[in-house]
């Protein structure tokens, strides 16, 4: 259950994919980077915005965090590769994982910095937003939507959901909440394709919440990938959520981190019916994410979920 992504090896580089709510376009410059451009899918009627990019610091350890420059109807970010670690892990090649595994330390230590920006009265991250009008029934999106919730409400019942509903309200409570990027994932993760930082597309998800909900989101990502696109053989290569989490320091709750991986599992089916339309795969998904709450999303983090 995959949108279309830029493939490393391809003979061209220029790539455009995307779904519903965001197209990608990603184009070299006469420098020798790569200009990611973003803008709204057929699905979303008005363009992305970034109301709290001005609070992003300049300058993070490891990854940069690139903010974005507005263009026509959409926003342009300066990468200097031309592929996503998510495109990285679908190539079979040991050095590809190993790239990545880079590239979520990099991560790792710049959303800590980011983690201790002062927080401004901001709204919880859109796409948590998306999801919480999805678990409490109130999402007025396509058909497809309102088709998965009830398979969804038939599958978890009433206490996942309320599971679910629980975790959306802790990770974004109000007490101590710090910037947060919103939707860290690895599609929105560029390392370089020779030299250069690795960048982390940062702009139009910022928001409010627990630092747990950015490491979640992309350990999500990784359990995700790991059940749908068993590509990496008998060697599994790097611990990649190790790398994000040991980069990331001390301090994070591994268990809400742990939690904050379903809602990101959560996040994508729901978007995916939303923006994409009804696959009968969704229906493994539900299954997969009845597991997934019940074990608290313990396999998402190395060792289980212990602090």
């Amino acid at each position: 259950m995959t949108a279309a992504v830029a493939t490393p090896g391809t003979a061209q580089p220029v790539a455009e994919f995307g779904t519903g709510l965001q197209v990608t376009r990603v184009t070299p410059t006469s420098d020798g980077r790569y200009e990611w451009w973003q803008g709204p899918g057929a699905r979303r009627a008005d363009p992305p915005t970034v109301p709290y990019v001005s609070y992003v610091p300049r300058h993070t350890s490891g990854a940069r965090l690139v903010v974005p420059r507005p263009s026509g109807r959409g926003l342009a970010y300066l990468a200097d590769g031309p592929y996503s670690a998510a495109a990285w892990l679908r190539d079979p090649r040991p050095q590809a994982r190993r790239l990545v595994a880079h590239a979520l330390a990099a991560t790792g230590a710049a959303l800590r910095e980011l983690h201790t920006t002062p927080v401004p009265a901001a709204e919880v991250p859109p796409a948590l937003a998306r999801l919480r009008s999805f678990v409490d029934g109130r999402d007025a999106a396509p058909p497809a939507v309102r088709r998965l919730r009830e398979h969804s409400a038939r599958v978890w019942g009433p206490a996942r959901l309320e599971l679910l509903r629980a975790w959306c309200a802790e990770l974004t409570r109000p007490a101590g909440p710090v910037l947060v990027h919103g939707f860290a994932s690895l599609g929105a993760l560029i390392p370089p394709l020779h030299r250069g930082p690795v960048a982390l597309l940062t702009g139009e998800d910022l928001g409010a919440g627990r630092p747990e909900l950015d490491l979640g989101w992309l350990l999500g990502d990784l359990a995700e990938l790991a059940w749908a696109v068993p590509v990496f053989g008998d060697d599994p290569g790097p611990d990649l959520p190790g790398a994000l989490l040991d980069a990331y320091g001390p301090g994070a709750n591994r268990e809400w981190a742990a939690r904050a991986a379903v809602l990101r599992i959560t996040a994508h089916m729901r978007d995916f019916a939303a923006y994409c339309d009804w696959s009968d795969e969704l229906t493994d998904y539900t299954a997969f994410i009845a597991d997934l709450i019940d074990e608290e999303g313990r396999r998402a983090v190395p060792g289980g979920a212990t602090p």
